[in-house]
């Protein structure tokens, strides 16, 4: 473990978190890096997922690590992933140095989008793995502001690095950017603290997923037309984790995924949304739900399926974004609050 990496980690206060299961969740992308690094052929692997998706002998491969790296962790008692989106207990592998963890009182969940860009990984575009790590034996019906504690986006390009975030009840919030060696299992702190920049900014970068949407959603592509009238930079992969991360590296950028009634949504709050919303928070930034504005930590999942939209990053252009999709529906929220008896205007 990278020296200045152990002495962040420390300083968080929750050994079984920082000694344990996020030191072996970077080891899991090292071995997810290497296994896409030799997977030459990318292939169907002739089943599907819960959801009905096809799954890809690379999400097989991907989500056997993850789940052989949380075997591990004596402190993760359940897990589910997008794969496999039911929450099981852990099933743990036996090994020496894992008494202190066993007597600690840490209980983690962990929730997982193994290979998230399955559709771009075939052209050999960057892709990545998403984690979720909550509080207690379950996510569901809990607090997301409260119960997730940290989160991981695992990135496999050129080069292979982790995105972590931490935010535990009475410490700092942090966020750092991690890069991993496949082959000597080497960490390097690369970025200690991960944060939006402040304005002016030289320049502005957005990402506008489920495009087909503008063609059903005039304040959709009335927002597009303004970010290219106003020169915007696109950068837009098609993978969730590269365009979030290439916000976070820039320090600025908004990813903007909204749903309309043909271009439903696609995004699993527990295995996608909610991580990444955690990594946006402690980075500065903003992740709403563009359906209604609410921020997307701020409401507990029903199940494992739950899905929404998104629009996250800079939060300033967050709550642009927000006032032009939702400008009309919260002018008549606010009219409405202003009528109500004995409400203060």
């Amino acid at each position: 473990m990278d020296s200045q990496l152990d002495q962040l980690l420390s300083s968080i206060g929750r050994p079984a978190l920082c000694k344990s299961v996020l030191p072996t969740l970077l080891y899991c992308i090292a071995d997810i890096a290497f296994a896409l690094r030799t997977s030459h052929n990318v292939a169907l692997a002739g089943a599907a997922n819960a959801f009905g998706d096809d799954q890809l002998n690379v999400d097989v491969a991907a989500e056997n690590l993850v789940r052989d790296a949380l075997a591990k962790c004596l402190a993760v008692v359940a897990a589910s992933s997008e794969e496999d989106p039911v929450e099981r207990p852990v099933q743990h592998s036996q090994g020496q140095g894992q008494t202190a963890e066993a007597a600690s009182s840490e209980q983690y969940t962990v929730a997982f989008d193994p290979l998230d860009g399955s559709s771009i990984i075939a052209p050999n575009w960057t892709v990545g793995t998403i984690i979720g790590i909550w509080d207690g034996a379950s996510a569901l019906h809990q607090p997301p502001a409260e119960r997730q504690v940290a989160a991981v986006l695992g990135v496999y390009g050129p080069r292979t690095t982790a995105i972590v975030a931490i935010r535990v009840p009475g410490a700092e919030p942090a966020c750092l950017e991690v890069g991993i060696g496949e082959q000597d299992f080497q960490f390097q702190v690369v970025r200690s603290r991960v944060r939006f920049a402040d304005p002016p900014f030289t320049t502005r970068y957005f990402a506008p997923a489920n495009l087909r949407a503008a063609a059903e959603s005039p304040s959709y592509m009335r927002l597009i037309t303004q970010y290219v009238e106003r020169k915007y930079t696109l950068r837009y992969s098609g993978g969730l984790v590269p365009d979030v991360v290439h916000a976070l590296v820039k320090g600025h950028g908004v990813y903007v995924s909204p749903v309309t009634a043909a271009s439903r949504a696609k995004l699993r709050r527990l295995y996608e949304l909610c991580p990444i919303a955690l990594v946006v928070d402690c980075a500065g930034g903003k992740a709403i739900d563009p359906a209604n504005g609410e921020e997307i930590l701020n409401r507990p999942l029903e199940s494992c399926d739950d899905r929404a939209g998104l629009v996250c990053g800079t939060a300033d252009e967050v709550d642009e974004v927000k006032r032009e999709l939702l400008g009309a529906s919260l002018e008549h929220g606010s009219r409405a609050v202003a009528k109500t008896p004995g409400s203060a205007v």
